[in-house]
């Protein structure tokens, strides 16, 4: 019997993924159904409902589920869940379909039919709250609330079959996993304990240093990273997939650590966001989640541990995994060592040159928003910062780029109190 964390809200998880003669014939039958075109994000939930990824769900949530979730981060059976999985529609779309109708999804981007639902509802949604609620703003330049605020005024609910993976199991091979597949893995290991580590960066000598600490407490660590959609400027999914490959080679024990990938997309909704990734990972057979500075933040929207202060909000049987909060970790150059804001003393800021080289300071202060400016700008990354198996990776991939576009620096990546 396996001695893993049991899935979100349920015994056993529950995918939606159809296949076989099963999925032959539900391709057939929606092929005479009425098509509802999907925006990149809905794909990606419709994916992460077929893997199993948003076990218990059924479907897209209906109009009590919507409201209590970004009001209470509760469904109205009492289920604890963050953040809303939805699907909009135009007004003309939505004034064409009842509850009771049969609909095939399709995704927006590729014009590929990704699965069918029955909708039981359609209903009309309060834009601002949701992102209130979600994001704490209604600022349009947030990537999140940009979403949101483009898409239809209406919501079709109901339960779903899913029929497609999208290009993710071909484009990334045994890195993109079902929860499943990361489950076996972890038993195959003899894992009991498992932390895993949320990636959309390259991975620096601070996330290094997080996943070493996460293995001297659990029995491994699960390098999750994100293959789904992310925001411009971020690194595509293909060069973070080989500086990460190239570290892990490199500087961790194999029979410690297990690299993964999966399809969601970004919604940079900060501390919400943190608990997202505590629902699915649990789902994916890990016990604990690496929550470190400003996880799945943008901007200065929020402030650098405001997902740590979060989980303490939540009540305690929320979730059965737990989370590895850690304090913001740096390189100092008086301990001559990687350290955190917990155990080093030597509080002045270090500086670097041009050519990434010390000039004076203790603390290097590491982040993947600063890694990607000096990369952009083509400036020398100092050895402290990553390891030179990973600046190989980025370098290849930004000497290749025609244009450049701008990181800004906001106040969780420099270290500045918010």
């Amino acid at each position: 019997m396996s001695k893993l964390v049991s899935p979100h809200g349920s015994k056993e998880l529950k995918p939606l993924l159809l296949t076989g003669a099963e999925k032959d014939k539900e391709l057939k039958r929606a092929e005479s159904l009425p098509k509802v075109v999907m925006t990149s994000r809905e794909t990606s939930d419709l994916i992460m409902l077929g893997i199993g990824a948003f076990t218990p769900l059924e479907g897209f949530m209906g109009e009590a589920d919507w409201k209590g979730v970004c009001t209470d981060c509760k469904m109205a059976d009492g289920l604890f869940w963050p953040i809303p999985i939805t699907l909009s529609a135009s007004e003309e779309v939505a004034g064409s379909i009842n509850a009771g109708a049969e609909v095939a999804l399709v995704d927006g981007d590729s014009d590929e039919l990704m699965g069918t639902m029955k909708v039981t509802e359609k209903y009309q949604i309060d834009k601002k709250l949701e992102c209130e609620s979600v994001f704490t703003t209604s600022d349009p330049e947030h990537p999140g609330v940009q979403k949101v605020m483009e898409q239809g005024p209406w919501n079709l609910a109901g339960p779903v079959k899913v029929l497609s993976e999208s290009f993710y199991r071909d484009e990334f091979g045994e890195l993109y996993q079902s929860p499943a597949e990361s489950r076996k893995m972890f038993e195959e290991r003899g894992w009991n304990t498992v932390a895993a580590l949320q990636l959309r960066n390259p991975m620096h000598n601070s996330h290094a240093y997080l996943a070493w600490v996460a293995i001297e407490v659990c029995d491994g660590v699960y390098i999750h990273q994100l293959v789904g959609k992310l925001k411009p400027g971020d690194i595509p999914a293909d060069t973070r997939v080989k500086a990460i490959k190239a570290l892990v080679d490199n500087y961790f024990r194999p029979e410690r650590v297990i690299q993964g990938g999966y399809p969601m997309e970004m919604r940079y909704a900060g501390p919400r966001e943190a608990l997202l990734h505590a629902v699915f990972r649990q789902n994916y057979g890990c016990s604990h989640l690496i929550v470190g500075r400003d996880h799945a933040g943008v901007g200065d929207y929020y402030g650098p541990f405001d997902a740590h202060k979060i989980f303490n909000d939540i009540p305690s049987d929320a979730l059965l995994l737990k989370p590895l909060c850690m304090d913001w970790t740096f390189y100092c150059f008086e301990c001559e060592a990687m350290a955190s804001m917990k155990t080093c003393p030597h509080e002045s800021k270090a500086e670097i040159d041009d050519d990434g080289n010390y000039v004076k300071g203790a603390r290097l202060l590491l982040s993947g928003t600063l890694l990607r400016k000096l990369m952009s700008e083509g400036k020398n990354v100092p050895k402290e910062f990553s390891k030179p198996e990973v600046i190989k990776v980025l370098k290849e991939y930004y000497d290749t780029l025609e244009e450049k576009v701008e990181v800004k620096l906001h106040q969780a990546a420099t270290g500045e109190k918010k």
